[in-house]
């Protein structure tokens, strides 16, 4: 790949500080919002959806205004991202890749990912562009900023309808992370098993990926063959059970949002 884009939350940034603050804001216990959270990604919806499961009549985004007003909008610093996020991307840099961070975010979230001197060679959110995920306008200008020819280019991210299928869409290359509550419950759905090139467990992971086409026969250590629609799983769950099929048992169905 000459080009890893990727997402930003659950991705690079754990959502932990971003949902308290929202039950703080609320009056409810965190814990309380983590599970309405945790039974709306488990339906499929849009995890802000557990804000109006609470508030019926919430308009999440004035609300968000408020917070703003409030002094108590984004805040973001090094203790919010993923251990294995410099690590990996200090590796993709250092090989040569260009990368690139585009996600859905405020402009003030874009301000704090840029102040954190990430090794990348772009950061910007969706408000920065004036559109956000999964409207395919996104993801051409994606294919813009990343300087390489669509199937040149890898987009990484934990949610399948937001990351994954709009992606493939535009013709990149694409990698579902099973991180987050999205990238783990939907991780091995029949529709991201065949959609995602690669499935990974961890961005360290992504230096090391060969284009499936390359790949024949068993992979390394960890690693499995392609399958019958030619995409790799780059590192398996731990404890993860493969049928005779192909298919691993207790998978994920049921109405998982998709624009393909």
């Amino acid at each position: 790949m000459e080009t890893i884009v990727l997402d930003i939350d659950e991705t690079l940034v754990r959502d932990g500080r971003h949902w308290a603050s929202w039950a703080d804001w609320l009056g409810v216990p965190a814990h309380t919002l983590s599970a309405l959270v945790g039974a709306v990604v488990a339906q499929g919806r849009d995890a802000t959806d557990a804000l109006r499961i609470l508030r019926p009549d919430m308009d999440v985004d004035q609300a968000y205004a408020a917070r703003v007003a409030a002094g108590r909008g984004d805040h973001l610093d090094e203790s919010d991202l993923y251990q294995d996020v410099r690590p990996a991307l200090g590796d993709l840099r250092a090989a040569g890749v260009r990368v690139v961070v585009a996600g859905n975010g405020t402009a003030r979230t874009g301000e704090l990912l840029r102040a954190l001197d990430l090794p990348a060679d772009l950061v910007v959110t969706s408000d920065e562009w004036g559109v956000r995920k999964p409207d395919p306008e996104f993801f051409a200008r994606v294919a813009t900023v990343a300087g390489a020819a669509p199937q040149a280019t890898l987009y990484v991210g934990d949610h399948p309808a937001e990351d994954l299928f709009p992606a493939a869409a535009a013709g990149l290359r694409t990698a579902h992370l099973r991180r987050g509550p999205y990238g783990h419950w939907w991780a091995d759905h029949p529709d991201v098993v065949e959609t995602a090139d690669f499935r990974i467990g961890a961005l360290t992971e992504l230096a090391s990926l060969k284009d499936p086409a390359e790949v024949a026969g068993p992979g390394p250590a960890g690693a499995s063959a392609p399958g019958a629609a030619g995409r790799e799983t780059a590192t398996d769950a731990p404890g993860r059970d493969v049928s005779a099929g192909g298919e691993p048992k207790g998978v994920r169905r049921g109405v998982l949002r998709s624009i393909r």
